[in-house]
């Protein structure tokens, strides 16, 4: 894991459940974590003088949230999460356009609406320092992937991930899962001939044989290898073209195709 400094936000992903990230941002001796599944992991590393000042959480489903509550009342940290959703001992309720000031830290994150795999998804996006944007997009954007839609439509995530995609290339893309190698193995069958795609099955091979995090990835990868974000590119449209056998007239089409496809990739 990443050494803090006093001049530095550290970034860390902490291994949670099976396959989850809990996001930590620590700086001048404050910090938040984002979508804690559970709270051990988090209380592992509050170290004296480590101060947990806010729960950011994505979206409501219990791998995101089961450590608020523990969190919260061991630390005295506020929670913040969508307004649109059911979050435990939520204390400010969240939308797009709203501004997160995170105490002790200096960092402002803005929040974006991401609805598709859930309704009221949400994301917060901000500079981690100067130069340095990032963004934690829970389950809507995976590395080589993106997340199911259980309560959203195929129009809706793809407007989510546009707007994702929007964001500056070297935006670090802070998801919540190491789904990375499974992603990329789906990824190679819709774009074999994608030569950084091909870079990244193997730099990802060799982070997990050494039992390191994938991620953070960046925009500029995903839009390079990922196919969801590439459902304009004609390599992409033909291939769920062919899997789907099926005229796919619109992107929101492509992208639907692409989701089916993804789904019963074994």
């Amino acid at each position: 894991m990443n050494q803090s400094t006093s001049a530095q936000a550290t970034l860390t992903p902490i291994p949670a459940l099976s396959d989850n990230y809990i996001w930590m941002v620590q700086k001048n001796g404050h910090a938040f974590v984002v979508d804690p599944g559970e709270s051990e992991p988090v209380e592992a590393l509050l170290h004296d003088g480590l101060v947990l000042e806010a729960i950011l959480v994505t979206h409501h489903h219990g791998d995101h949230v089961g450590g608020v509550r523990a969190l919260q009342q061991r630390t005295g940290a506020r929670v913040y999460g969508p307004r649109r959703e059911n979050i435990p001992a939520c204390d400010v309720p969240l939308a797009e356009g709203d501004i997160v000031d995170l105490p002790g830290t200096g960092l402002r994150l803005q929040v974006l609406d991401i609805p598709g795999h859930t309704a009221g998804h949400i994301a917060y996006a901000g500079q981690l320092d100067p130069g340095r944007p990032a963004v934690f997009c829970g389950d809507t954007l995976f590395a080589a992937g993106c997340g199911r839609l259980f309560e959203g439509t195929p129009a809706q995530m793809l407007h989510s991930l546009d707007k994702l995609s929007g964001l500056a290339p070297d935006t670090l893309v802070c998801c919540a899962h190491e789904y990375t190698l499974s992603n990329i193995r789906w990824a190679l069958q819709v774009e074999p001939d994608n030569a950084a795609l091909q870079r990244r099955a193997r730099d990802a091979a060799r982070l997990r044989e050494q039992n390191q995090p994938t991620l953070p990835s960046t925009l500029g990868l995903e839009r390079a290898t990922n196919p969801f974000l590439r459902t304009g590119q004609a390599d992409v449209r033909a291939a769920a073209t062919r899997h789907a056998r099926a005229p796919l007239d619109t992107p929101q089409a492509v992208f639907a195709a692409l989701r089916q496809w993804k789904n019963d990739f074994r």
